[in-house]
């Protein structure tokens, strides 16, 4: 059985070989999951998804879907490969899929590159410079290896669940309701959320750089989320979100597009 001190330095161990830095945007970043793992769920996930799902029959919608997607990859693999950096994206098994599905206004990435379009969200991108706004954040979600942080971040907050428990054993029960209703908020709010909004906000980054280095029109991207915002329903305030607010998320992407400018045709 390990002691503490054995246990402390294998925990640094671990720590320091799991850090690493985001493409791009230079963030440190732990994700301590095995990435073949990750992607060998990730594969079998986005199977079932196209096995329970109805593609699109729309060819001239899906070759586009498939025209930008394949686009953006090559400029990635370039960045990637002429940075040094390839072994990030290996394992990549690029695939992009348009679902039918007018009700879904949405697309995703999973990490390895598959990604999926749904019908919904393609009259608000209107054209191919829409697709790219999408397709270039999503894309970046998946090169910023953010789904292993969050399983990383999941697991942690069930471990400290698990040390508060043994914590508050001794207590009385109401104190131990209201500490775990304390703990639950705190998580929620304070660790869980804004870590999204932090993803969300790296990832709309990361697909500027992504939509310059593929020859499209940065500006497009502002022109994409007003359209977005526009889309009605009631929003909760963005502390309580996993979303930036659409003010938020526009003003930093104004802010980004200079910079994404040196990447113009270089990958």
């Amino acid at each position: 059985m390990l002691n503490r001190s054995t246990f402390s330095f294998l925990l640094i161990i671990a720590l320091v070989f799991s850090c690493q830095k985001v493409p791009l945007t230079g963030r440190q970043q732990f994700t301590p999951l095995p990435e073949s793992q990750i992607l060998s769920m990730s594969f079998q996930n986005y199977n079932q998804v196209l096995e329970s799902s109805k593609l699109s029959n729309d060819q001239e919608e899906v070759q586009m879907i498939r025209r930008v997607g394949e686009k953006l990859a090559s400029s990635v693999e370039n960045y990637f490969r002429e940075n040094n950096q390839a072994g990030r994206i290996d394992d990549f098994e690029w695939e992009f899929n348009l679902i039918e599905d007018d009700d879904m206004v949405n697309a995703w990435c999973m990490p390895g590159g598959k990604v999926a379009f749904y019908t919904g969200i393609l009259p608000i991108c209107e054209d191919e410079q829409g697709v790219a706004t999408v397709m270039s954040h999503e894309i970046a979600h998946a090169i910023a290896k953010h789904g292993n942080e969050r399983m990383a971040q999941q697991l942690g907050v069930q471990l400290g669940g698990m040390a508060l428990s043994v914590a508050l054993s001794e207590e009385p029960e109401t104190t131990q309701q209201l500490a775990f209703a304390a703990f639950g908020l705190g998580t929620q709010y304070g660790l869980l959320l804004p870590y999204s909004r932090q993803h969300e906000t790296e990832a709309d980054e990361i697909g500027i750089y992504m939509m310059a280095m593929g020859g499209y029109d940065t500006n497009e991207a502002i022109d994409f989320w007003q359209r977005m915002a526009q889309q009605g329903g009631e929003r909760p305030p963005e502390f309580m979100s996993t979303h930036p607010s659409p003010e938020s998320r526009i003003e930093h992407i104004r802010k980004t597009i200079p910079k994404a400018e040196k990447y113009r045709g270089e990958y």
